[in-house]
């Protein structure tokens, strides 16, 4: 098995992956996500760098995902902020929902607040 790298046994069922190519086999139990650990036995799968990944993970390998609406993004447009990727029009205040991207801002309880809004309402007068 290529991925448990135990013997199989004789008469015992296994998966075969085509884009793996003819040399590998997988146990059905094994068969699974190298990111989440899925099983992945009749379902759409994909092999890149020598791993099989379920539909989700391959395509977080290939483009970022927004972390305000958890799609993929297809722009090159987007933005980089507190560590995740943004869709430009998804990184706004949390209080007035002004686009943040290139602007100053605030984090408050780990939510973005432009400046304007936390000068209102949470700055210590």
């Amino acid at each position: 098995c290529y991925h448990c790298k135990l013997k199989m046994k004789e008469g015992d069922p296994a998966v075969y992956a085509e884009r793996a190519g003819y040399d590998k086999l997988w146990h059905p139990g094994c068969f699974v996500c190298y990111t989440c650990g899925e099983l992945l036995v009749d379902m759409i799968y994909f092999w890149k760098n020598g791993n099989l990944y379920c539909g989700r993970h391959y395509c977080d390998s290939e483009r970022p995902r927004c972390a305000g609406c958890d799609e993929l993004i297809f722009s090159n447009e987007y933005t980089l902020a507190e560590g995740q990727n943004w869709h430009l029009k998804h990184f706004c205040c949390f209080d007035c929902d002004c686009v943040l991207a290139g602007i100053t801002y605030i984090m408050v309880n780990d939510k973005p607040v432009c400046k304007s809004c936390y000068m209102k309402n949470h700055a210590v007068v």
